[in-house]
Order: C-alpha cells, then structure tokens, then sequence
C-alpha cells in the first residue's frame, strides 16, 4: 500500500438505510478495503452531496476517482424503460433515490473530465442507465437466462464463490487487462441485468446465456461496470486484484495530470 500523501482519493458512493432504528448512510467495509489494498484512499460520499451543488464541486476538487459499489437497492425504473410493460409499471421494492441521484450526477461529472470510474453490480447499472441503457428488472422471470441469483441462505463465502464463466469481448479494456485468457469464472449476485445498452457505450464480457457482465464507455480511459463482485477477498484472485490495481493506476494518472496542469504557468 502507499503512503497516504501519494495515493490517489477515491470516492465511494454511500447508501442509506436504517442503523439501530436511525436513518444512515453506510458502505459495506469490502469496498473501502479493497480501495485501500490497491493503494488508494477512499471517501465515502453522503448522499446530500447530489442536492448540493457546491458541495459536490468542491468534493470532485479533491476525488481522483469514483467507486460506485454494489448495494441492496435497485435503481428506480423510471429512470428507464425495458420494453417490459408489465414490469415498467410496478414500484421499486428496494429503492434509493437519494443514491440514484448521486451516482447520476457522479457519473455525469466524471465522463465530462476524463475521471476514472469503476461501478460494481449496481454501480455497473447505473452507469448502463445514466448513458441511455436500461435494465431487465426481474432477470429470474425471463426465459433463456440462467439463474444470476446467490443463494441467501448460504454462508457468504458460498455465496461470493465462482458461480459462471463470462466470455472477454476482444478489443475493449478487460481483454488488455487479461491478454491470456479468453474466458473466466466469476460470482454471480444480481437479480436485475442489462436489457439494452446506450451509444458509446462497449461490451466488455458476457455469461455464456448472453447476458451482459461488463461495459465500458469506449471514449473515456476508464469507466468500466461489472456485474460480478471483484470486491470480495480482492487480493486473493488475480482478475479481482488486476481491476482494482489498474482503476487505482488511472486515478494516480489522473491525479498527476491534475498537478501538472495546475503547476504549469500560464
């Protein structure tokens, strides 16, 4: 890990919920610590930061990257539209709108200024929604696609095990980073799963029932989503320790070029 005053500054976006009766905003220590391990600082970011304007501002002043992680919660579906009617018209059991609305606004700033963005399960829908993508709500109720769901009632190292393959998709940014593989096994913990993809935006990997694992906007350095969960035990697999370490290398990147730009005269 590198000393604290090198390491770039990652963002991670927190979700809210109820603590002890008490509404809270929380991130699930696995993110924070695989921030840590591939050499970057996190932050957590309030959700509040989405009503601010200048505060949001002055808190993408100090980021040089941005981890939205995986959560419990599912993006409203008005955000987007499937196609599937009767899906389209039922409230979100498990909404964060206040989350919804942090990611939007993240993601919005970062592919503006070339800020490295990695998003994890939900994260990696919210990047498919906010560039025009939509989601199947209820992957587990359509024909043709295995089941993505964990089981719950398993211990979590179970649970968070390799449970599918998923093919690279050769010229995008998952195939540099494993140039020696063409396939992999991943975990598998989502019920919802991407339904269409908007411009500009690239397929990295998908399941063998051809569901989409990962993207990449194709004209940013790094804005990458997976569905999968690289967070979990990440210095224990290599798949998991290369993402995380080449996120961190761009948000370094990204830092220094900052410095630079900010130390040159004018």
């Amino acid at each position: 890990m590198e000393e604290i005053s090198s390491a770039p500054i990652i963002g991670v976006v927190a979700d809210r919920g109820l603590h002890g009766g008490q509404p809270s905003q929380t991130v699930m220590e696995k993110y924070l610590e695989a921030v840590s391990l591939a050499g970057g600082v996190p932050l957590i970011l309030p959700q509040g930061l989405a009503d601010s304007p200048a505060a949001l501002a002055s808190a993408m002043a100090v980021l040089d990257g941005i981890l939205l992680p995986g959560s419990a919660s599912n993006i409203e579906p008005y955000h987007y539209a499937s196609g599937e009617a009767d899906q389209d018209t039922q409230p979100e059991a498990h909404a964060d709108p206040g989350r919804d609305r942090l990611a939007f606004a993240l993601i919005d700033l970062a592919l503006a200024s070339a800020m490295p963005l990695f998003g994890i399960c939900r994260g990696m829908q919210e990047l498919v929604v906010r560039t025009g993508g939509a989601l199947h709500r209820r992957l587990f109720e359509l024909s043709g696609f295995q089941e993505h769901r964990e089981d719950e009632g398993k211990a979590l190292e179970v649970r968070y095990a390799p449970a599918h393959d998923v093919e690279l998709i050769p010229g995008g940014l998952c195939s540099e980073l494993f140039p020696e593989t063409r396939r992999f096994w991943v975990n598998s913990l989502h019920g919802q799963g991407v339904a269409r993809l908007g411009e500009g935006v690239r397929i990295e990997c998908r399941a063998c029932d051809g569901l989409v694992e990962a993207i990449s906007v194709a004209s940013h350095p790094f804005a990458l989503g997976v569905q999968w969960h690289p967070e979990w035990n990440s210095r224990d697999y290599e798949l998991s320790r290369r993402l995380f370490d080449t996120f961190i290398q761009h948000a370094r990147a990204y830092r220094d070029a900052y410095l630079e730009r900010r130390s040159t005269p004018r």
